[in-house]
């Protein structure tokens, strides 16, 4: 055979045998249904082989195929074991390790904490990946990352969750606006389409609609901005206020903005936190890197004080 399988072909496949439904499989992947079809249409014809009996309204694995996913089983379990076993007879974190961050978290946590990291642990090499929730997720479960620096809650399957601290959220609008008075601000006092968030898919809009109360949906404005630039970008024009959390104050983001910040207190925060495959092997290393970001952050609070 001069081609074998890929890793995701064959998690595709086991989460197909799991599920039986190619719907729910390829939902579970958080693939598109036409996408995992290929996946496991393209690993039949490299293995010469009918996996899936596909002339019944239910799926059917046929015989071959039972096999098939034992082996597909004990592959990636073996292969997790090989990356795992020789990075755990290293000293803690003085390897390769895939860390994925999400946007509403990397611009204000990396650039300085990165830095003190490098200097405690200099053997470490760290490869970073930035993209939201869902999408760093599924590489997780596809192997392609170690651990996940992400804002919960977020529904998750499959992987152990570590919470680092608490994240509150800040009224965020331009200096001398008169749509707010900050000394008085009430969000059902707002006007309709006076709240700026980023746009479906960022869970920072879900957390800020959530921890700040916002019931109202037309307190929102229609037009959602992309990026935490954008944002910024808008508060800073006064086109409305918005609500940022409480690490983005000191960030690059802000600088030469004339966008100010006030705490709003109460429950309003979102909860930093990672989150790793369940069953990993490294689940010392990713808890010592937890300590670590814990600790810079409180760090970063009481200098800020």
């Amino acid at each position: 055979m001069s081609r074998a399988p890929t890793l995701k072909q064959l998690r595709y496949f086991v989460a197909l045998v799991e599920h039986g439904h190619f719907g729910r499989a390829a939902e579970s992947c958080f693939v598109s249904q036409s996408a995992f079809s290929s996946a496991i249409a393209d690993l039949e014809e490299l293995l010469e082989a009918e996996l899936v009996d596909r002339t019944n309204r239910s799926v059917t694995i046929t015989a071959l195929g039972q096999r098939i996913a034992v082996q597909a089983r004990l592959c990636l379990q073996d292969v997790d074991s090989l990356v795992e076993l020789a990075s755990g007879s290293r000293a803690p974190l003085s390897s390769e390790l895939r860390l994925g961050v999400i946007p509403t978290i990397a611009p204000f946590m990396l650039p300085g904490a990165l830095p003190p990291l490098r200097r405690k642990y200099p053997e470490l090499k760290l490869l970073l990946v930035e993209d939201q929730t869902e999408r760093v997720y599924e590489r997780l479960m596809d192997g392609e990352l170690d651990v996940l620096l992400l804002a919960l809650p977020w529904d998750m399957r499959g992987v152990d969750v570590e919470p680092l601290f608490k994240d509150r959220f800040c009224l965020a609008y331009r200096d001398g606006t008169e749509r707010i008075d900050p000394d008085n601000y009430r969000v059902n006092r707002l006007n309709a389409d006076s709240v700026l968030l980023l746009e479906d898919g960022h869970c920072l809009r879900d957390h800020a609609l959530a921890a700040c109360k916002i019931r109202n949906i037309q307190k929102v404005r229609p037009f959602a901005a992309n990026s935490l630039l954008t944002l910024v970008e808008m508060v800073d024009a006064d086109l409305g206020i918005s609500f940022l959390p409480e690490m983005a104050q000191g960030s690059t983001l802000m600088r030469n903005t004339k966008v100010r910040m006030r705490p709003i207190g109460g429950k309003s925060f979102r909860t930093i936190g990672m989150a790793w495959r369940k069953g990993s092997r490294r689940v010392d290393e990713f808890r010592l890197l937890g300590e670590f970001f814990t600790d810079w952050h409180e760090a970063r609070r009481k200098a800020a004080a």
